[in-house]
């Protein structure tokens, strides 16, 4: 039978033929990267649920929460739709005009900003699509291996066929430990991104009905005239 150091997972790899260690080797870097990219964006989501709070926030009285610049992803959307009621022209606008400019300002900065947040799920899909048909690749070489030693040694023992086919398998088991992962972060990840777009996307309607009425623009200008 084959020893137990040759059935090892450095045996299993230092064993393997070059084909089989490059899937290997490929497969481990997709993992480490997977784990890296999911570990950055659960820090970068944090901030994205509190730019969300903000605009919650902002929209529950916008003629003072256009003015908050404390959290840098927030901030640009507001500015945006604070630009927006200094732009606006009272005589020949009206206050449907006026809400759909001030909405598509705020939300072109919105697409912007959540843009930066997608970065490195597109690799994370890949991972989770194609490292478990990479790892059968590697799954039928090493299968492929066996049964030639088979054929060049004419014998079918155990020893012969065991070590190939746990070289295959080991394959196809990097192949799950980075494809698992890198689905379920992806998964999670893009669930959380579409629930802050959907609750952006609702505090920037909500902002930009209370400040379409006129009294909600004349506390605005007395405010901003204060301040100045």
């Amino acid at each position: 039978m084959a020893d137990a150091q040759t059935l090892s997972l450095t045996g299993l790899f230092l064993q393997a033929d070059m084909v089989v260690k490059a899937v290997m080797i490929l497969l481990a870097l997709a993992s480490l990267a997977s784990w890296s990219i999911i570990f950055e964006k659960l820090r970068r989501f944090r901030s994205l649920r509190r730019a969300t709070l903000r605009l919650e926030k902002a929209a529950a009285d916008p003629v003072r929460g256009l003015d908050d610049v404390s959290d840098p992803v927030a901030a640009p959307i507001l500015a945006a739709g604070k630009r927006e009621v200094f732009d606006r022209s009272e005589d020949d606008e009206s206050r449907y005009e006026f809400r759909e400019r001030l909405e598509r300002a705020m939300r072109s900065v919105m697409a912007t900003e959540l843009r930066k947040f997608e970065i490195g799920l597109p690799f994370l899909a890949t991972v989770g699509s194609v490292a478990p048909f990479i790892g059968l690749f590697g799954t039928v070489w090493g299968i492929m291996n066996s049964f030639s030693a088979i054929a060049s040694a004419n014998n079918t023992s155990l020893s012969v066929v065991a070590p190939g086919i746990a070289e295959a398998l080991f394959a196809t088991a990097i192949g799950l430990f980075a494809a698992i992962p890198a689905v379920i972060g992806y998964n999670n990840l893009v669930v959380d991104l579409g629930r802050s777009a959907a609750r952006m996307t609702s505090s920037i309607g909500d902002i930009g009905n209370r400040l379409s009425r006129r009294s909600a623009l004349r506390n605005f200008d007395v405010t901003n005239e204060a301040k100045a």
